[in-house]
C-alpha cells in the first residue's frame, strides 16, 4: 500500500494533481468569482453546490469571505483599504504572503459591507463555514489522498493546499497588478499576465476583468483564450448556466454621420474600447512620427512619457510626468492630440449634465477635432460619429 490502491505510475500521479487542482481553479472562477461576487451569471443549483462542496473538501475558503475581500478588492482598487494591492503593499508581500491578507475576511464590517448574498442555508451554517466543520473536508481529503496514492498523497495533499494561495492570492492578485499587458487604461493597475493559460483558466486575463468587472467572458482579443468561457459555453449548451452580463459590444454604423442619442450611449458604454482605439489610431501613429524627428535626448524622454500618454497618470512615477510635461512643450502635434484626449475623457466626467449637455459636448469634440486638420484626429471623429451600442450574450 506504498503507492496507495490505485498505485499509479509517476505521469499518473501528475496528471491526477494537475486534474484535481484543476477542478479547484474552475471552482473558484466560475462560482467564487463570476458567480459569487459579480453576479455574472446564474449556476444551476446542482452546479453551484457540487463547487461549494469542492471548495470545502480542497481549500476549506468560505465563499462569503472569499467574496467580501473580492468585492471589496474592487471597490478600493490601489488604495490603503485594498485587501491586497501591489501598488501599495508590494509584490513580494502579496505574492508570497497573499493568502494571509485574506484574513480581513473575518472582520464584521468589511463581511457586513461586503458578503452579501452569499449562500446562507442550513448546510453552509453548520458545515461548510462552521467552526471546526469547516476543516473537516481538508481533513477527509487528506486521508482519501494518503489512501488512494500512497506516500505520493501526501505530496499531493499539500500541493492541492499551496495552489490557490499560489496562483489566485500570488500570481493574480500580485502579478496580475505589477506586471503583463494592458488593453485598456482601466483606474487601477490590473494587467493581463499572459494572452492564454490553462491553469488560471481565464483569470490570467485580469485588466480584461477589472475594466469589465461584470462580464463572465474574460477575453477581449480574437488572440486571448479564456478557458473559463470555454467551460461556461459547455454548461450553457446543457442549461445549466445562465449569463446574466458579457462585455459590451461596439457596433459601427456604415455612413453615419450624427451624434445621437445612440452615439452616447456607445460613447459612454464603451469608453474604454473608445479610448484603447484612440491611443492606437490617434496617438501612436503620432508619436511613431515624433520619434524619427527627434534628438537622442528627445527620444529618450518620448520613451519615458509614452505610458503616459495614454494611462492614468495616477499610475505613473513623477519622472514620467516630467518628461511629459517637457515633450508636450516642445512637440506641437503631440501636445494636440495628448489634449484631445484629455478633452475626451473629461466628457465622461460630466456627471451632474443632462443628456443634451453631453450630446453637445460631443458634438463640439468631433467638430473641433475635425477642424484641426490632423488627418489621425479627422478619421477617429468621423468614426465616433458612426459608433452605436449594442450588447450581445
Amino acid at each position: 500500500m506504498l503507492f496507495g490502491l490505485l498505485h499509479l505510475s509517476f505521469w499518473g500521479y501528475v496528471i491526477a494533481t494537475l486534474l484535481l487542482t484543476h477542478i479547484t481553479v474552475i471552482s473558484v472562477s466560475l462560482y467564487l468569482h463570476r458567480t459569487q461576487a459579480h453576479r455574472a451569471m446564474d449556476l444551476h443549483p446542482i452546479v453551484s453546490h457540487f463547487f461549494r462542496f469542492w471548495l470545502w473538501f480542497t481549500t476549506s475558503m468560505r465563499t462569503k469571505e472569499w467574496v467580501a475581500i473580492h468585492r471589496k478588492h474592487h471597490a478600493k482598487c490601489e488604495t490603503a483599504e485594498d485587501p491586497h494591492s501591489p501598488v501599495v503593499l508590494g509584490i513580494k508581500k502579496v505574492f508570497w504572503q497573499g493568502a494571509e491578507l485574506y484574513g480581513e475576511a473575518k472582520t464584521p464590517e468589511t463581511l457586513e459591507r461586503y458578503g452579501h448574498g452569499c449562500p446562507d442555508d442550513w448546510i453552509e451554517r453548520n458545515i461548510y463555514s462552521a467552526p471546526y466543520m469547516n476543516k473537516l473536508g481538508i481533513s477527509i481529503m487528506f486521508v482519501l489522498d494518503l489512501v488512494l496514492f500512497g506516500i505520493p498523497g501526501v505530496t499531493i495533499w499539500a500541493l492541492q493546499m499551496i495552489w490557490i494561495p499560489l496562483f489566485a492570492a500570488g500570481i493574480i492578485n500580485g502579478i496580475g497588478h505589477y506586471w503583463g499587458y494592458r488593453n485598456f487604461e482601466c483606474p487601477d493597475a490590473a494587467r493581463n499576465v499572459v494572452p492564454w493559460s490553462i491553469i488560471t483558466v481565464g483569470e490570467e486575463l485580469h485588466n480584461n476583468h477589472h475594466t469589465f468587472g461584470s462580464s463572465a467572458k474574460f477575453s477581449v482579443k480574437w488572440w486571448e483564450f479564456d478557458l473559463g468561457w470555454l467551460y461556461i459555453s459547455l454548461l450553457r449548451a446543457v442549461g445549466l448556466v445562465k449569463i446574466r452580463k458579457t462585455i459590451p459590444e461596439l457596433q459601427t454604423i456604415p455612413g453615419k454621420r450624427i451624434i445621437d442619442v445612440d452615439t452616447l450611449k456607445a460613447f459612454i458604454t464603451n469608453r474604454f474600447q473608445i479610448m484603447s482605439t484612440y491611443a492606437n489610431e490617434v496617438i501612436l501613429p503620432v508619436v511613431e512620427r515624433e520619434k524619427k524627428q527627434l534628438s537622442s535626448n528627445g527620444r529618450s524622454l518620448l520613451a519615458k512619457a509614452k505610458v503616459l500618454l495614454v494611462r492614468d497618470t495616477s499610475l505613473v512615477t513623477p519622472e514620467g510626468r516630467n518628461a511629459l510635461s517637457q515633450l508636450l512643450k516642445e512637440r506641437v502635434q503631440l501636445n494636440l492630440v495628448y489634449e484631445y484626449r484629455m478633452k475626451l475623457q473629461a466628457i465622461w466626467d460630466k456627471t451632474t449634465a443632462s443628456q443634451k449637455e453631453l450630446l453637445d459636448a460631443l458634438q463640439d469634440w468631433c467638430s473641433q477635432a475635425e477642424a484641426t486638420g490632423v488627418d489621425v484626429l479627422r478619421q477617429f471623429a468621423a468614426r465616433l460619429r458612426g459608433f452605436s451600442a449594442t450588447t450581445t450574450l
